[in-house]
């Protein structure tokens, strides 16, 4: 049976050193590059022929924005549908990494710390862009509420940089044990059907219905780290 952590290794496709330093374009990379154009090829073929009285097609990428718009309105307000365009494009990315995935042979790079801490990451630096943009100094006030007596600050100030600090921890963890655990019983049960032969039709059977289960997963994850993600730039809005 083979390793199910096989399937989680970095491969270089194109090799590329730069002053010592390895950049090459790997599995990851790719399947990062995958996500982008198939879900831009998805919605350019959706929105091909626009009608007012939408079709089948046409109603997909509209129930999506719909979708991501009432979450930017439910957490963070009217005022942060001027952020429309990155957690969309954050939903949308997380998403088609879950989703393409689950394609034999394919990588499943949202279940790597690295590529999805480093997005986590960039989303916590936005907020913090638009945190200081709103509030300049005042965003400061994050690490300590009015109100506080200035005698708790040497105590309020490191928990509330703590708390700060943990939110791309947060977004990375639960994602990447998700992803991960699916895939590796995925393979596991794999392994069996190979294995078994013509009794393997149970395993398959099994398998099948994980696969299903793991879609649900996929766009479930997607839907909670865009959650989280809008409910960050609600603070960084709107925290006192």
């Amino acid at each position: 049976m083979a390793n199910p952590m096989e399937q989680f290794t970095i491969k270089p496709l194109i090799p590329i050193q730069v002053g010592g330093i390895d950049i090459s374009f790997t599995n990851s990379a790719l399947f990062m590059v995958l996500a982008v154009v198939v879900s831009t090829l998805l919605f350019a073929v959706c929105l091909r022929k626009r009608t007012i009285i939408p079709s089948v097609a046409q109603s997909v990428p509209e129930s999506i924005y719909g979708f991501i718009a009432n979450l930017l309105r439910e957490n963070v307000g009217v005022e942060g549908l001027k952020y429309f365009s990155f957690i969309f494009t954050l939903f949308l990315f997380v998403a088609f990494g879950n989703l393409l995935g689950l394609f034999p042979y394919a990588f499943t790079f949202t279940s790597h710390l690295a590529a999805v801490g480093g997005l986590s990451i960039i989303a916590l630096l936005f907020n913090i862009g638009i945190g200081i943009k709103k509030k300049k100094w005042g965003y400061l006030r994050t690490f300590f509420p009015k109100g506080i007596p200035v005698a708790l600050a040497p105590l309020i100030i490191p928990i509330e940089m703590i708390s700060f600090v943990s939110k791309p921890f947060s977004l990375t963890v639960r994602l990447v044990a998700n992803m991960t655990v699916g895939h590796i019983m995925l393979k596991i049960i794999a392994g069996f059907i190979v294995a078994l032969g013509i009794g393997g039709i149970v395993p398959l059977a099994f398998d099948g219905c994980i696969i299903v289960f793991e879609i649900f997963i996929a766009l479930l994850q997607a839907f909670i780290y865009t959650v989280l993600s809008c409910i960050y730039l609600g603070d960084a809005l709107h925290s006192h």
